[in-house]
C-alpha cells in the first residue's frame, strides 16, 4: 500500500508556521549533504503535483513537483561540504546542513518537523521518524534536497566525467569505485568515509 503524505501532522501541531526538514546526500562518497526547509504558507492549496518521499518519485515527477514547490511555498536549502563532513561526521554535518536550511528562510518558522529521530540542537522541532512518507512539507524539504542536490552532482560531473556522478549521484557503485581505483581521490570526496580512506591508504603505500 502506497502511503500518502498529508498535513495531518501539521494540522496537529496548533501553530502556523512549520518548516519541514529533509536532507539528501548522507550515503555518497562525495559532494555536500544538503539539506531544504519547507514552509507552506497556506495549508489549505491546492496541490496538483505528487508530492511525496522523493526516493519513491520518478526523476520526471520530481522535477515538476520541484517547479510547483518552489513557486508556491517559502523554502531555502544549506549544506555542508565534504570537508566539514569529515571534520564533524556525516550526522553532525546533517544537522548543521538544516540548521542552515532553516535559518535562510525568508520567515522564521515556529516550528520544524525534522525526518528522521533526531531535532538538531539549534532548532525547536519535533523528529518525524519517515515524515517524508507522511508530512508533505517534510516530503516537500525532501524534494528540494535531492533535485538540489542531483543538479550539484551533474555539475561536477562535467568536470569530473570519469566517476559517473551524473548517473551514480557519488553513491559508491561499482562504476565509481572502480573510478577511484583508476583515476584516484578528488576534493570532493569525503575522505572520513571507508572506501575513499581505504584508496588514499593504498595509494600512501605505494
Amino acid at each position: 500500500m502506497v502511503s500518502i503524505a498529508d498535513f495531518s501532522i501539521e494540522n496537529e501541531c496548533g501553530v502556523n508556521l512549520i518548516a519541514g526538514v529533509d536532507e539528501a546526500g548522507r550515503g555518497p562518497l562525495c559532494g555536500p549533504v544538503v539539506a531544504a526547509a519547507v514552509i507552506f504558507p497556506n495549508r489549505d492549496i491546492e496541490i496538483p503535483v505528487v508530492i511525496r518521499d522523493s526516493k519513491k518519485m520518478s526523476p520526471h515527477q520530481r522535477a515538476v513537483a520541484y517547479d510547483w514547490i518552489t513557486q508556491n511555498t517559502i523554502w531555502a536549502v544549506g549544506q555542508c561540504g565534504p570537508k566539514e563532513i569529515d571534520e564533524l561526521n556525516i550526522l553532525w554535518a546533517s544537522m548543521r546542513a538544516m540548521e542552515r536550511a532553516v535559518e535562510k528562510l525568508s520567515r522564521a518558522p515556529e516550528l520544524c518537523l525534522i525526518d528522521g529521530n533526531r531535532v538538531p540542537k539549534n532548532l525547536r522541532g519535533r523528529a518525524v521518524v519517515r515524515g517524508d512518507a507522511k508530512s508533505i512539507s517534510i516530503a516537500a524539504a525532501s524534494i528540494i534536497a535531492k533535485e538540489t542536490r542531483d543538479k550539484i552532482m551533474h555539475d561536477l560531473a562535467v568536470r569530473f566525467p570519469m566517476y559517473g556522478w551524473d548517473k551514480n549521484a557519488g553513491y559508491p557503485t561499482a562504476e565509481h569505485l572502480s573510478a577511484i581505483e583508476k583515476y584516484g581521490v578528488t576534493e570532493h570526496h569525503r575522505r572520513s568515509f571507508g572506501p575513499v580512506k581505504n584508496a588514499l591508504n593504498s595509494n600512501n603505500k605505494d
